[in-house]
């Protein structure tokens, strides 16, 4: 018998854009709900925005998903009123808003981790953070250059899109916000980059964990990670100490074990204090949304969460 361990929990996110060049002001009415959200928490948002248009069948959702830098940059020209992103707003950001005259929102909604995925012919599953810094900064571009290697040849990573929160994260929390170097490349999307990762045995693939269970065809959260036709790595914090590795399970984000970990924030800037898109900022965050958020994916709940040990028979 195996002892697996997992929490209860999970993560919500929403995004959303339109074709309308119109400014937000002229055209929101009180039902829309309009919001741009990065691609990385398409999966859970949808499900987010399924369940509240059926509570609220008033509600028009229109939503965007698109680059973190994008999705910014709509809420900031009063495009929408309302973002999913993994930062809140800078000073700068705010003095915008507040010279559009409107107010800001702004709240944690849940936590993301990155997945580290590589091709099922590779047996090289372990990697440490020190050797993903060194990854991105073109220190590393072989496999046999890492600490628990035994595959050789060149090694690549792919990632989503530049301008997106994978690339700012693996800048600013990996590289001192310096720009990537090495056998680095962008694929387009997260689906990309799982196919990429299917087609090359020497690539490493980041992507947001939430897509696994999509690319699985699961409309529930995966319990464990085997049956993927790619490999998911254990990721250490430094070294070769196993008890250190760890796979992105929300168990391991809750206890912060697993390092490869962002918050994900919702900002609003509506200022009808009534109106639905206000109510769906705090349905995300609020019991309801973070309900559905744990049960239904690989994210985990702002809220605080109970963590229980369960067995599972092989």
């Amino acid at each position: 018998m195996r002892k697996l361990l997992f929490p209860l929990l999970a993560l919500a996110l929403l995004v959303s854009c339109g074709t309308n060049p119109k400014k937000a002001n002229a055209y929101l009415h009180e039902d829309d709900v309009r919001f741009a959200a990065d691609v990385s928490f398409q999966p859970i948002l949808e499900e987010l925005s399924e369940l509240y248009g059926l509570r609220k069948p008033e509600a028009v959702m229109q939503p965007v998903y698109c680059s973190e830098d994008s999705a910014i940059r709509l809420l900031l020209a009063d495009s929408v009123r309302m973002a999913v992103t993994t930062r809140p707003l800078n000073e700068k950001e705010k003095t915008i808003v507040q010279q559009h005259n409107l107010p800001l929102l702004q709240s944690k909604l849940a936590y993301d981790a990155f997945a580290l995925i590589v091709n099922k012919q590779n047996s090289d599953t372990v990697i440490n953070v020190n050797e993903l810094r060194q990854i991105i900064q073109g220190k590393i571009t072989r496999w046999e250059q890492l600490e628990m290697g035994t595959k050789k040849g060149e090694l690549n990573l792919v990632f989503d899109a530049s301008g997106s929160s994978t690339v700012r994260y693996m800048k600013d929390s990996l590289n001192g916000g310096k720009d990537l170097q090495g056998n680095v490349f962008a694929q387009g999307s997260n689906m990309k980059v799982i196919q990429t990762v299917k087609e090359n045995p020497n690539t490493i693939g980041v992507v947001s964990t939430d897509w696994l269970r999509v690319y699985q065809g699961d409309t529930t959260a995966l319990q464990t990670f085997y049956g993927l036709d790619v490999r998911v790595m254990l990721v250490g914090k430094v070294g070769k100490a196993k008890a250190d590795w760890q796979r992105p399970y929300q168990y391991y984000i809750a206890t912060g074990e697993y390092p490869l970990v962002r918050t994900v924030w919702e900002i609003v800037t509506d200022p009808r204090t009534r109106s639905t898109m206000r109510s769906f900022y705090f349905f995300l965050k609020d019991n309801d949304g973070q309900r559905v958020i744990n049960s239904s994916s690989q994210l985990l709940t702002r809220n605080q969460v109970q963590i229980k040990e369960v067995m599972i028979k092989d």
